[in-house]
C-alpha cells in the first residue's frame, strides 16, 4: 500500500508516531494525540442546543505534564504537502503557547520556530531528525533565559487531585506565565480571566507550585466578600489543608503558612484595628487580590494600604475587568495584563454560556414623564414639575405602576419557560429593590405559597435574605429562585445555574455591566444550563457597543406593545454593606419663600412615589447579533443572503454539495456554526420551510415548497409501491415527520424510539425486521431523502 492512499490516521499512526518514539519521547507521558482543548462553541437555536467543532491538535508533545513544548499538524500524503497543516498549526500553537510548531504529511517535517531564538523561522527535518525531549527543552530554557535555580520552580509539579482534574489550557497558560514571570524577578503580576473561568482554581495552581518549590513561603489571598473567602477554602484551597487559615476575629494567628482574609478583616479607620500590622511587612512574600478591581488600584483605598505595607511581597491582581478611570488603574499599579482569556473567547471555546437579550421598552421610559401642575404624591409632597426619566425612576420618583409592569413581565418570561430558573434581577437600590420583592410575590402568589423563599430580597442591609445567598447559588437547592438585589450580588457570587439576568438599574460603566453579565456565564451541563437570558429595562445593554465589551449575545429581542417577552421559538453573604452611592436615600435641601420661616430651608422628600399612572410597553424592532459578534444592521434576509453566497458560489455548488452528503445534518450545523440563522429565518418567512428551500430561496430567489408540500409531492408520486406493507408504513411515518419537523428528525435513528413509529416495535426491530438490516435502511431514507429534493 502506497503512501499517497493512506488516511491522515494512518500518516499518524504508521510514520509520525514511531519517529517521536525514535527520538526519545515517551509515548505513555509526553505525547498526546488528538487532543480537543476547547469544548466547542454552545449554538443555540431557539429553545435547542448544540456543539460546534472543538479545537483539536493532532499532536501535543510535553516535557512534562504542564509543560507544552511542540505541537503537530498531520496531513495525509494525497493532495498535502508536508507542510499544508501549517497555518492552523500556528493559530492552535499562539492559543496554546506553544513555542515550536510542526507540519507534516508523514514524509518530512515542517518544523516553526516560534521563538525565532536561533535566527531560522522555519525549516525541513527529515522523518528521522525530530529533536529530542531534552533539545528541545534546551532551547526553551534558553528562549526563556532560565537559571537553574529558576528552572527548578518552572519544573514544579502542579497539584493534581485525584478526580485527575487539571488545568484547562488556558489556565495553564495564565499558571505557567505567572510562574515565568516571578521567578525572572516580576513582582507586579495582572491576569485578566473572564467570570466563570477559574480564577480561584489557577490562583491555587500558582500558589501550590511557589509554595511547593520553596520560592514563597507564606501566601496572603486576599477578597472582598466571605463567601469568597469560605468558597475557596472548601474547593480549590482546600489542597492546602492545615497549613491554611482564614483570618477572622482579629486573630493575627502567626503559625500558618497559607492565609485567607477579607480585606475589611484585616483593616480598619483605627489604628489599632489594622490587623494587618500585627504581622510584620516582610511576614508575606505573596499577595494575590481577588477581584482586584473593587479598589485595590485606588491610591485612597484600604487595599492600597494593605499592598503598600507588604510592597515588598509579590502581588498578584485577579479579576475579570481591569478598571481604568481617571482616579483609578489596575495597570498604573500591577502592569500590563501577562495574560487574558476575555469572555468572547470563552463562549467562542465552549468553556462559558452564550446569552440572549430580551429588550423591553417601556413608553414612560422613552418619552419620559411630566406631572401635572400641583400633582401631589402618595404622602402629600409636591412633585416638582420637570421631566422625568430612566435616570430618575426608583432614585427621585417611584411609579408604582412601572414597579409592577416590570414584575408583570419577569413573571410572564418565567411562566412561559421555566417558573424554577435561577434568576437575579438588579434594583437601583435597597429601597427599589423591596418594593420589587413585593411586586414579584404578587405575581407569583401561587409559589410563593408554596414556598415564601421562592422571590427572597439578598440585600446588604438584610441578614434573613442574606442568609440565603448559599441556597441560591446551590445548584441543588431549589429555593431562592427569584433573587432580588442592587449592588450585592453584582462580583464574586458564583450563581452556576443562573439562567435569567434581570436589568431595571441604570449602568453606566462597563466594569460593572461585565461584573453582572458574569453572573449568568458559567455552564452547567448537568442542570441543563447552557445560555442564560438577560431582560433589560433600562436599555443598559447598550453597552455591548462599547469598545471594551467583549463578548456580544447570540440574539437581542425587542417586543413590540402586545407580543409576548419570550421570543418567538419553534421549538455572599459577605460582611461589607450593600450600600454604594446609589443605595443612600439623600435628602434634597430646597428653599422655600412660603414658608412661615422666610429664607429658611427646608428638606424635600428624598424620593416622591406617585400612583395611578399608566404604564405599557411600546413598539420596538428585533435585533440579532452575527457570528462576528457584531449588531446585524442590515435585514435579516439580506445578511444571510450575504453569508450565504459566501459558502456557495452559485446554486448548482449549493445543490452539489447538498446531494453529495448523506446526512444533511453536516451542512445545517456548518451553517449554523457560521452565523446563518435558519430557524430565524424560517420563522421570518412565516412557513414551515426545509434548510434546502430556506437557502435555494433566500441565496438564489428561487420559489420555496414548504415540508408539507414536498411530503405530498412524493406520495402522489406513489414512490413507496416498491416496498412491502410495513416498510411503506413506517417511509409514510418518517415523511409525515419531516412535514412536521424537519430534515433532521428523520436522519436521526432515536426517531424511531417515539410515536408513532413504537407501533412497529423497536427500533432495532423496525431496522432489522422490517428493513432487514441497518444498511437497507439507511439506504431507504437516503432515497427517500433523494426523492424528496428532486422536485
Amino acid at each position: 500500500m502506497s503512501k499517497s492512499s493512506l488516511s491522515e490516521r494512518d500518516i499518524c499512526t504508521k510514520f509520525i508516531t514511531p519517529a517521536l518514539v525514535q527520538a526519545g519521547w515517551d509515548l505513555q507521558k509526553q505525547i498526546r494525540e488528538e487532543v480537543s482543548f476547547t469544548a466547542g462553541r454552545i449554538i443555540v437555536q431557539g429553545k435547542k442546543v448544540s456543539r460546534g467543532k472543538p479545537k483539536r491538535a493532532d499532536y501535543i508533545l510535553y516535557y512534562k505534564s504542564d509543560l507544552p513544548l511542540a505541537l503537530i499538524e498531520a496531513k495525509e500524503q494525497s493532495g498535502h504537502s508536508a507542510d499544508s497543516g501549517m497555518q492552523q498549526a500556528l493559530d492552535y500553537a499562539s492559543i496554546l503557547d506553544i513555542p515550536f510548531v510542526y507540519s507534516s504529511n508523514g514524509s518530512a517535517f515542517i518544523e516553526h520556530d516560534r521563538t525565532k531564538a536561533s535566527g531560522i523561522i522555519e525549516k525541513e527535518l527529515t522523518m528521522g531528525d525530530f529533536p529530542s525531549p531534552q533539545l528541545l527543552y534546551e532551547r526553551y530554557k534558553k528562549y526563556k533565559g532560565l537559571n537553574k535555580q529558576q528552572e527548578h520552580v518552572v519544573l514544579q509539579d502542579i497539584y493534581t487531585a485525584s478526580d485527575g482534574k487539571t488545568p484547562r489550557y488556558f489556565q495553564q497558560v495564565a499558571i505557567n506565565r505567572t510562574i515565568e514571570a516571578i521567578v525572572k524577578g516580576q513582582n507586579r503580576i495582572l491576569l485578566v480571566m473572564a467570570t466563570g473561568t477559574g480564577k480561584t482554581y489557577t490562583a491555587s495552581q500558582i500558589i501550590w507550585r511557589l509554595w511547593k518549590s520553596g520560592t514563597k513561603k507564606r501566601i496572603l489571598f486576599l477578597v472582598d466578600r466571605n463567601i469568597l473567602a469560605d468558597q475557596a477554602i472548601m474547593n480549590d484551597f482546600k489542597i492546602f489543608g492545615d497549613k491554611m487559615y482564614k483570618i477572622k476575629d482579629r486573630d493575627a494567628n502567626k503559625a500558618y503558612e497559607i492565609y485567607l482574609a477579607l480585606y475589611q478583616a484585616v483593616s480598619g479607620t483605627e489604628e489599632e484595628r489594622n490587623i494587618y500590622k500585627q504581622f510584620s511587612p516582610d511576614f508575606f512574600d505573596l499577595v494575590i487580590v481577588d477581584e482586584c478591581h473593587r479598589g485595590s488600584a485606588a491610591e485612597d483605598s484600604t487595599w492600597r494600604d494593605i499592598l503598600s505595607y507588604y510592597s515588598k511581597a509579590t502581588q498578584i491582581g485577579l479579576t475579570a475587568t481591569p478598571k481604568e478611570t481617571k482616579k483609578t488603574s489596575n495597570i498604573d499599579y500591577f502592569g500590563e495584563p501577562i495574560y487574558t482569556y476575555s469572555l468572547k473567547q470563552g463562549i467562542e471555546d465552549g468553556y462559558l454560556a452564550p446569552y440572549k437579550v430580551v429588550r423591553v421598552t417601556l413608553d414612560i421610559d422613552a418619552e419620559g414623564w411630566r406631572p401635572q401642575g400641583g400633582k401631589l404624591d402618595k404622602y402629600g409632597n409636591e412633585v416638582p414639575d420637570r421631566v422625568y426619566n430612566q435616570k430618575d425612576y426608583d432614585r427621585n420618583l417611584v411609579i408604582d405602576e412601572r414597579t409592577e409592569i416590570v414584575a408583570k413581565k419577569i413573571t410572564e418570561f418565567l411562566k412561559n419557560t421555566d417558573r424554577f430558573a435561577k434568576t437575579i434581577l438588579f434594583c437601583v437600590n435597597i429601597d427599589h429593590a423591596e418594593r420589587m420583592t413585593r411586586a414579584l410575590m404578587n405575581e407569583n402568589a401561587d409559589l410563593i405559597n408554596q414556598s415564601p423563599r421562592y422571590v427572597m430580597r439578598i440585600t446588604g442591609d438584610n441578614d434573613i435574605g442574606k442568609a440565603e445567598l448559599d441556597n441560591f447559588i446551590d445548584p441543588e437547592s431549589r429555593y431562592p429562585v427569584i433573587a432580588v438585589t442592587s449592588k450585592l450580588m453584582t462580583t464574586g457570587v458564583d450563581a452556576q445555574t443562573c439562567k435569567v439576568i434581570v436589568l431595571d438599574q441604570n449602568i453606566a460603566s462597563i466594569t460593572e455591566f461585565k461584573q453582572i453579565i458574569g453572573r449568568g456565564t458559567r455552564v452547567r451541563e448537568d442542570f441543563g444550563k447552557y445560555y442564560f437570558t438577560i431582560i433589560d429595562f433600562r436599555n443598559a445593554t447598550a453597552l455591548f457597543a462599547d469598545p471594551q465589551f467583549d463578548g456580544e449575545p447570540v440574539q437581542i429581542y425587542e417586543p413590540k406593545e402586545k407580543d409576548s417577552i419570550v421570543p418567538p421559538e419553534t421549538e455572599d453573604g459577605g460582611t461589607a454593606i450593600d450600600y454604594g452611592p446609589e443605595d443612600i436615600e439623600k435628602p434634597n435641601i430646597i428653599y422655600d419663600p412660603s414658608d412661615p420661616g422666610i429664607g429658611m430651608v427646608k428638606e424635600a422628600p428624598a424620593k416622591y412615589y406617585v400612583s395611578g399612572i399608566p404604564v405599557k410597553v411600546i413598539n420596538e424592532r428585533v435585533q440579532y447579533y452575527g457570528e462576528d459578534g457584531k449588531l446585524i444592521t442590515e435585514s435579516l434576509r439580506d445578511y444571510s443572503k450575504r453569508n450565504l453566497l459566501q459558502e456557495f458560489a452559485s446554486l448548482d455548488d449549493f445543490l452539489n454539495k447538498w446531494n453529495g452528503l448523506e446526512k444533511k445534518k453536516a451542512i445545517v450545523v456548518e451553517l449554523i456554526e457560521r452565523g446563518v440563522l435558519l430557524e430565524e429565518l424560517e420563522k421570518e418567512s412565516g412557513k414551515n420551510l426545509d434548510p434546502f428551500d430556506l437557502i435555494c430561496h433566500i441565496a438564489f430567489d428561487k420559489p420555496p415548497l414548504t415540508r408539507k408540500e414536498r411530503a405530498e409531492n412524493v406520495k402522489k408520486r406513489n414512490y413507496f409501491a416498491k416496498y412491502g406493507e410495513k416498510s411503506k408504513e413506517v417511509l409514510n411515518a418518517l415523511l409525515d415527520k419531516y412535514a412536521d419537523t424537519g430534515i433532521l428528525s428523520i436522519e436521526d435513528p432515536e426517531v424511531l424510539k417515539v410515536q408513532p413509529f413504537t407501533q412497529f416495535g423497536s427500533p432495532y426491530e423496525i431496522i432489522q425486521n422490517i428493513f432487514g438490516g441497518p444498511e437497507k435502511f439507511e439506504k431507504a431514507v437516503l432515497d427517500l431523502e433523494k426523492v424528496l429534493y428532486s422536485a
